[in-house]
């Protein structure tokens, strides 16, 4: 119990000095090394086991912020990294006042920027399909969809929060959360995932769209936020109209090839926007009649874009990652399973606290993952002993763990569109924090509904 009364601690002390206009990642990564180095000291593994101790408390905390930067920075950083110079890129080159100016007509006659909020969201629920990492979506719908929204007339923290969001709620049949589900459940694949969790996933989907568009317009009007409606009669456009497709080159990608194989072509996201950016470079060079010398020029802006998110969100990321693994270090997590595990509840209460623990885990770690594989482990034994479907606990759980990481503002996704967008992960967990809350109400609800509690 003190380890979890240690990470409540550090924790809440977190949260004070980003309140306090505290630099996020510094924050962040001096709270994770606290963490790292008491757990070594108290007795605790600092690092995970697919890393090598260095025979040292100190400099095995050390050896994970290393690790971090590694592994974020050369693998979901190097994505963040390569979406925000093509997004910079896009700007520079006017294909994004381009797309404004091309989707104002059609879009004309919808008159309230809330109900484009709405469309929005669930065109990014539906890009979850394709892109599987949280973070990684967020990151593509701030690099195409998020300068087109805030042009349109949705205030920036809703839009961001758009951008956030979708990958709260699980729909992929084929996600590796569903695939562990299914198996501890004791149900097949195509059972579990489509007959059992996309219904409530629907359901749950709906009422968050909701939700948001009622949140975010009391928000906006509460708090006087300023909406960034471009006129766009005035908007100069010097890009040619067909520079409208360009933005969306990594969309169009991730659903083509992200994981199929095409004729024997198989591309991942990082390729797809390297070829996005050469495509775009091939097309600005014809445009500009060839002129090598002013393309190249005007790449430079990927490059600068690039290296503020390194910056801006790839630190941030390596931070929060920092600050997790400590939590897990110090037994924090552990002792969230040990008070389920003691609840001697009935099937409905204890679905309902198995549920809070996960996503609270959720929160204070910003993974999805860690929680639900953390918690799924005890659903079939609990289930077990009290007669229960494990369906009945994990389905909740399952939407949980990304429901909470949702509004967490260490969590990978709140961390790379806050630092994108350019306001505080606070902001962005304000407006996501009521449609989440009524997305694991309508989880719950609908697991009771569609789930049978018993065996």
């Amino acid at each position: 119990m003190l380890e979890l009364l240690i990470g409540l601690v550090v924790t809440i002390a977190v949260g004070y000095f980003i309140v306090k206009n505290y630099k996020p990642a510094g924050v962040l990564l001096t709270a994770g090394l606290v963490l790292l180095i008491t757990a070594g000291a108290i007795g605790h593994t600092v690092l995970p086991s697919s890393i090598a101790s260095t025979g040292n408390i100190l400099t095995d905390s050390l050896e994970f912020v290393k690790y971090m930067l590694k592994y974020r920075g050369g693998g979901l950083g190097m994505q963040i990294m390569l979406l925000c110079g093509f997004a910079s890129y896009m700007t520079h080159i006017g294909a994004n006042n381009v797309v404004v100016k091309q989707f104002s007509k059609p879009l004309s006659f919808i008159k309230s920027p809330y109900i484009l909020l709405v469309a929005a969201y669930i065109v990014a629920c539906l890009m979850s399909l394709a892109v599987s990492s949280a973070t990684g979506l967020g990151v593509l719908l701030m690099a195409t969809l998020f300068p087109m929204m805030t042009a349109m007339g949705i205030s920036r923290p809703a839009a961001v929060a758009v951008c956030a969001s979708p990958a709260a709620i699980i729909l992929s049949p084929t996600s590796g959360d569903v695939v562990v589900a299914a198996e501890k459940a004791g149900m097949p694949l195509h059972v579990f995932a489509v007959e059992t969790v996309l219904p409530v996933s629907i359901c749950a989907i709906i009422v968050m769209a909701a939700a948001a568009y009622f949140w975010n317009k009391y928000l906006d009007k509460k708090e006087n936020t300023p909406m960034e409606k471009v006129n766009i009669s005035e908007m100069e456009v010097k890009a040619p109209a067909y520079y409208a497709i360009l933005p969306f080159l990594p969309i169009v990608g991730v659903f083509l090839f992200n994981g199929e194989t095409i004729k024997g072509l198989s591309l991942d996201i990082y390729t797809i926007v390297v070829a996005s950016i050469f495509l775009g470079a091939m097309v600005d060079f014809v445009a500009k009649r060839f002129n090598g010398k002013e393309t190249l020029e005007d790449l430079e802006s990927c490059y600068v874009g690039m290296a503020d998110a390194f910056k801006g969100v790839v630190m941030l990321l390596v931070a929060a990652g920092v600050f997790a693994q400590g939590l897990m270090s110090i037994g924090a997590i552990d002792n969230l399973i040990g008070l389920a595990e003691a609840a001697g509840a009935g099937g409905f209460a204890l679905m309902v606290l198995l549920t809070a623990l996960t996503v609270a885990a959720a929160i204070a770690t910003g993974s999805g993952n860690a929680p639900f594989y953390a918690f799924v482990e005890l659903a079939p034994t609990l289930a077990a002993k009290m007669g229960l479907n494990p369906a009945f606990l994990i389905i909740p759980m399952l939407q949980a763990s990304n429901l909470g990481r949702t509004i967490s503002p260490v969590s990978g996704v709140i961390v790379a569109t806050s630092g994108m967008g350019k306001i505080s992960p606070f902001e962005v967990v304000k407006r996501t924090s009521v449609p989440v809350i009524c997305g694991l109400i309508t989880v719950i609800i609908g697991t009771v509904v569609l789930v049978p509690m018993y065996t």
